[in-house]
């Protein structure tokens, strides 16, 4: 994938996926930036900001304000920001609710609202991590799927709204992805089924390059053979 001169944003770029694509973005040509809420190393070749909190509308507009003035604009936002918690209703709190949507939702919104005033005339690329149990919630996954569910309603609104200046605004919807906290967490599965982080980055990739220009308002399966 060619991203050469391209200024592409990662938030929760710190995180397994996320260097997973800023590393993949920077081996394309890019100039890419790392958002998170914690300060840290990014991936060899990436540039960081300083830490933040895409939860706070006014710091994520100042914070990626500062990117676009560095380097010029933002072409390309990839939100990666987020989390997740298995919890059963019965036995759950309603405040789990509240935080994922604030953790997967509010980032995402925050993070496109502020990048929106620095893409080129010419367009730009936003591509948010979605999750595939969002269509069908598992037991556990209620509140996470809803919240995810959230980043697709938003993802087909905005795409909606900016496709008059071309910019594309897509979501993956992955399944399992293949970290250690999930092998950790589920270590008699069959990892080899999972999706691997480079893999995913290879789908976000073609979504933030030239050749996915005529792809917006799409959810798109990164399932593996989950």
């Amino acid at each position: 994938m060619e991203l050469k001169d391209k200024i592409i944003v990662v938030t929760g770029g710190l995180g397994t996926l996320g260097r997973a694509v800023t590393k993949a973005a920077a081996d394309a040509g890019a100039t890419v930036v790392a958002v998170d809420v914690v300060a840290g190393e990014p991936a060899a070749g990436v540039e960081s900001s300083p830490a933040l909190d895409l939860g706070d509308a006014k710091a994520t507009q100042a914070g990626l304000a500062a990117i676009a003035e560095k380097y010029g604009r933002i072409d390309g936002l990839v939100n990666i920001a987020g989390g997740f918690s298995w919890e059963t209703i019965e036995d759950g709190s309603i405040d789990t609710w509240d935080r994922l949507y604030q953790m997967n939702v509010r980032t995402a919104v925050n993070a496109s609202h502020a990048a929106l005033s620095h893409f080129p005339a010419e367009g730009g690329r936003i591509v948010s991590i979605g999750a595939a149990g969002a269509v069908k919630a598992d037991m556990g996954l209620g509140a996470y799927a809803a919240s995810k569910s959230g980043v697709a309603r938003f993802t087909e609104a905005l795409a909606e709204e900016l496709k008059s200046r071309n910019i594309t605004v897509n979501a993956v919807l992955p399944s399992i992805i293949d970290t250690q906290p999930n092998r950790n967490d589920m270590p008699d599965a069959d990892f080899s089924t999972w999706v691997t982080p480079e893999a995913l980055a290879g789908v976000i990739l073609f979504l933030l390059g030239k050749q996915a220009t005529v792809i917006t308002g799409a959810l798109i399966p990164v399932t593996g053979r989950v």
